[in-house]
């Protein structure tokens, strides 16, 4: 294997000011070389899977590593060197991954750029990283591209997924089919000798920041990095080339990055793309993953699905219910601290199981599912108690883009709800002075591509500043309290985080998302949007249906009332909420007020509802 080696290009990192002892990176294969030895190893047994009019259509593992070579030889036939950015604009494909790992194999670096993103956002990217390449899946997509194509000196090629219009490119576009044909068979040897000489420091992947303050900053991730996490997840978990799981959140995030291709090449697994975010409900249901992520919303909204149907039980069936998620709730409540629960609450449970647990599971597709996970955001512990009742454990899990995605996991017999777990072998956390989290280890990013300046303000020492507070407990248990930018100082002085006051407003039933202001104010105030599937539910059941304009009707107002009222009793009288008010719409991607991830960007929407926020301050009114 090459040694360390300094690149000349712009892309290449300076050091990072917290540099991985080389120890920590002992048997380092590059992410395209495991790729290319479990095609090597795994042969005919399928890759990927792509949901077609008929169904799922494989590919193996054979056929993938040739895919990756070919793509590999066609980026050299089109000049990409040593360096240079290839980037990607589409949903989740196979394709992407194609792209991504054979940039990586000749030492260029994959830019993912969230699907969701305006001609703006491409265009700041693909110069930032100076781009020669971009693939692009769809016509709606490359329309967004035309409209930017003039601030873009650096592009030089477009590849084009699906068939498309490409009368008003000014740059070339080519087909994935052409592009493909590319990679001749006399570039093999470069191929080859680009692969070899990778090394751990060189970049394996960009990722942009979907931050709300400025333009995002492209975290720059070595390959070191991204070997490192795969490989240590896989010395914690069983996985292997018989488990399944369903690539749908944004591959430009690494959380998808690191599920759906560098866990996968290290244990094999057969992975699944979405068609779309809409049909995952069904896709869950076809393909019965044994592994799942799921950022909170997903699971927010099979939670609300779930509870619409519970409500409609009566009787026998009702008091059913309650009683299997009653035992799922105690008994998990043992196994979570590694406790036996005993054989009269196991017997309950194997019986609660045939009548309940299993129908639910089933009727969810995660009746196979051996590993599910929560990250990205925080999710209420209540929420993780409801699946638990039903024998759906979730585990909560905590990282960033900076750590190469988890720095903390909750594990079986070492899960304590409302904590994101311990860290990860090899990675610790420290708690400053201030309560902001620190972290040190060898998945820490390499640097801010181009941001110095950045990159030095992100380290104290060898410490990762996380930008969130916390605690973590005798016993090592890892607790998220929120983020110190959103920090809200009252008129009184009092320094409130906004972060749990609104995942436990966002556990009623009615609300779907809540933002809580009341900076440099002498009380806080909530902004309210409702979950759609609970309140069309909410008026089915109080004879509401025709009504307009539900979100201002009075129940619902005393609904949530009674709601935020339960949620201020656990509080402290300065972080009890006072006044809300419900915003008519659902808060969304398209209209910028979600992160990719589904994240809520509260600068955004406190931005937008500035006037409506006044009002709560100026009368009583809800």
């Amino acid at each position: 294997m090459a040694t360390a080696h300094a690149h000349a290009h712009a892309l290449s990192a300076a050091p990072s000011a917290a540099a991985p002892p080389l120890a920590a990176y002992a048997g380092f294969v590059s992410p395209p070389q495991l790729l290319l030895d479990t095609a090597q190893r795994l042969g005919a047994h399928p890759a990927y899977c792509v949901r077609t009019e008929s169904g799922w259509q494989a590919t193996s593992w054979e056929e993938h590593g040739r895919q990756v070579r070919d793509a590999g030889k066609a980026l050299i036939g089109l000049g990409v060197k040593r360096g240079d950015a290839v980037a990607i604009l589409s949903f989740n494909t196979p394709q992407w991954v194609t792209l991504a790992f054979a940039a990586m194999a000749i030492g260029a670096t994959p830019v993912g750029i969230y699907w969701t993103s305006s001609p703006q956002d491409i265009a700041y990217i693909l110069n930032h990283c100076k781009a020669s390449v971009l693939m692009v899946d769809e016509a709606s997509r490359l329309q967004a591209v035309h409209a930017c194509e003039d601030e873009l000196p650096h592009l030089r090629h477009i590849v084009m997924l699906r068939d498309s219009d490409s009368a008003q490119a000014r740059k070339p576009v080519m087909s994935w089919d052409a592009f493909m044909k590319l990679g001749e068979a006399a570039l093999a040897q470069e191929f080859e000798q680009r692969l070899q000489a990778l090394s751990a420091d060189d970049i394996g992947t960009l990722i942009y920041t979907s931050g709300t303050t400025g333009p995002a900053k492209a975290v720059a991730l070595s390959q070191g990095n991204l070997w490192w996490v795969g490989h240590t997840m896989r010395q914690l978990f069983d996985v292997d080339e018989r488990d399944r799981v369903i690539s749908y959140l944004p591959l430009a995030h690494i959380a998808e990055q690191m599920n759906s291709m560098h866990n996968q090449v290290h244990s094999g697994f057969t992975v699944y793309y979405a068609r779309s975010m809409e049909e995952l409900g069904d896709h869950l249901k076809e393909v019965r993953p044994t592994i799942f992520f799921g950022v909170p919303r997903v699971w927010e909204k099979m939670q609300s699905g779930i509870e619409a149907k519970l409500a409609q039980a009566t009787g026998v069936k009702a008091a059913l219910a309650r009683w299997a998620m009653s035992v799922g709730q105690r008994w998990h409540a043992l196994d979570h601290a590694g406790q036996p629960a005993g054989p009269w609450l196991t017997l309950q449970k194997q019986l609660a199981h045939r009548l309940v647990h299993r129908k639910v599971k089933e009727a969810l597709g995660l009746d196979q599912a051996r590993l599910l996970s929560s990250g990205a955001a925080p999710i209420a512990p209540e929420k993780l108690r409801f699946f638990a009742g039903l024998d759906v454990v979730v585990r909560e899990l905590y990282g960033q883009s900076e750590v190469t995605g988890p720095s903390t996991l909750s594990l079986p017999g070492s899960t304590r709800v409302g904590s994101v777990g311990k860290p990860l072998p090899g990675t610790e956390i420290m708690v400053a002075e201030d309560g902001e989290l620190r972290v040190r280890g060898p998945h820490l990013f390499q640097c801010y591509m181009g941001s110095p300046q950045a990159t030095a303000d992100s380290f104290s020492g060898e410490w990762l500043l996380t930008g969130d507070l916390g605690h973590i407990d005798e016993d090592g248990y890892v607790f998220i309290t929120g983020r110190k930018k959103d920090l809200i100082i009252t008129s009184g002085g009092k320094n409130i985080s906004p972060s749990n006051i609104e995942t436990t407003l966002m556990d009623a039933h009615l609300v779907e998302h809540a933002v809580v202001c009341g900076d440099g104010r002498n009380y806080l105030v909530a902004l309210l949007t409702l979950d759609p599937v609970a309140l069309a539910a909410f008026a089915s059941q109080h004879g509401l249906l025709d009504e307009p304009h539900l979100h201002e009707h009075p129940l619902v107002l005393q609904t949530l009332q009674a709601d935020i009222d339960h949620v201020n009793a656990s509080q402290a009288r300065v972080a009890q909420v006072r006044k809300f008010a419900v915003l008519p719409q659902s808060l969304s991607v398209a209209s910028g007020e979600l992160t990719p991830t589904l994240k809520v960007k509260r600068k955004v929407v406190l931005e937008r509802n500035q006037a409506l926020i006044e009002l709560l301050y100026r009368n009583g009114t809800h």
